[in-house]
């Protein structure tokens, strides 16, 4: 197990700092504090650490309750329930099936010191308050609730398009990264691939009937181990971040970049374009601005319902990973990025990779020449 602490004050040097650490921030500031054990698949031991953590705070005289829980069957965890506290599931059903949620307004009303809440990316089912847990968890923080909460690396939005490379596998349910990083501990679950498919093969992570077909799909060495690699990577970049924002000083030309992704309304793969911009903006603890430059030709009454639907879902996405949104009305693209950029201080223009160009128009400067010329000193990365 990696211990990473992001909280405001870092400890001394060298300190070494168990998992009880949360107690002080808990008692530290009125609003809720949030630490998430983060693993690099199921079966990790997440939850368990999570329940386990819950039971030395209740013995220690806090009040804990468990505002959510999934043991998946798993009697290891399902122990680890032990006398916590119960706050009862919300029932709710959906096309005729039995969908249980946590209860947000009855964790609200009881009031606990610390709500356990697994599954931090979960999407809550249709007629919920929210649309996704972290929402929920949201509410808790802001009632001066802390949560504990658990979360695997492949959830992580700018992680999309890196993880259907790796593993093959499309990832449906996602957590915005700003919504991790704002986390103020993180724990890192980490088990070697060979441990983790004895675990499998064991029936300790699903049912011995579901064994084979995990083996066969997600659960291979391959997929665990590069999986792994990314968690690793990606708590270490969270930690980076929050130590650069803590001493902005010592690091003033990451703390000086600001970094901008235009984006097309005809575009291909709008969203990997965004991803690759929030994580090169993460790394250098920049700000990030998607700029979109609207035509005459690109009104809303001028293009089709479908290409205006996934613009509009584009900017959408682009606000909820963290960047700040803006719609720029021109005939001349490059002059009205390259403006943008000089007057917000653009330090990287990111750009989707254009189509080759047919007839004269091969012989005219491209949109990225003309930003080459106007912007001298930035770095442009075409993606």
């Amino acid at each position: 197990m990696t211990y990473v602490d992001l909280m405001e004050k870092e400890p001394p040097a060298g300190a070494r700092q168990s998992p009880e650490d949360f107690l002080h921030l808990i008692q530290r500031q009125a609003r809720g504090k949030l630490k998430v054990y983060l693993g690099s698949s199921a079966g990790v031991g997440k939850t368990y650490s999570m329940l386990a953590e819950g039971n030395r705070l209740r013995r220690r005289g806090i009040d804990v309750v468990i505002g959510y829980v999934e043991p998946h069957e798993r009697p290891d965890t399902t122990a680890q329930i032990d006398q916590l506290e119960i706050v009862p599931p919300r029932v709710a059903l959906y096309h005729g099936i039995e969908i249980r949620e946590m209860d947000l307004e009855a964790v609200l009303a009881r009031k606990p010191t610390v709500a356990l809440v697994d599954e931090f990316a979960h999407t809550n089912s249709p007629g919920s308050k929210n649309q996704k847990r972290y929402e929920d968890v949201a509410a808790l923080l802001e009632a001066g609730i802390s949560v504990i909460t658990t979360l695997n690396v492949q959830h992580l939005e700018s992680l999309y398009n890196v993880i259907e490379v790796a593993t093959g596998i499309k990832v449906k349910e996602r957590i915005p990264d700003s919504v991790v990083a704002q986390a103020d501990q993180i724990i890192n679950i980490d088990l070697p691939a060979e441990d983790l498919i004895e675990r499998l093969k064991a029936g300790k992570i699903y049912s011995l009937d579901r064994v084979e077909r995990a083996m066969g799909n997600f659960f291979t060495e391959s997929n665990l181990t590069r999986l792994r690699e990314i968690t690793f990577s990606e708590v270490a970049n969270f930690l980076d971040r929050r130590q650069r924002l803590l001493k902005p000083d010592s690091n003033k030309p990451s703390s000086m970049s600001k970094v901008m992704v235009a984006i097309s309304s005809q575009g291909p793969h709008p969203e990997t374009l965004l991803r690759k911009t929030a994580r090169l903006a993460s790394q250098l603890n920049a700000d990030w601005y998607v700029v979109y430059v609207r035509t005459d030709r690109e009104a809303p009454d001028k293009i089709l319902a479908e290409t205006h639907r996934r613009l509009t879902d584009t900017l959408e996405i682009a606000q909820k990973m963290g960047g700040t949104v803006l719609i720029l009305k021109s005939n001349d693209i490059a002059t009205a990025l390259s403006s943008f950029a000089r007057d917000y201080g653009v330090t990287q223009v990111v750009m989707g990779k254009s189509k080759p160009r047919k007839g004269w128009r091969r012989f005219s400067p491209s949109l990225v020449d003309r930003l080459g010329v106007h912007l001298s000193g930035v770095d442009i990365i075409l993606s």
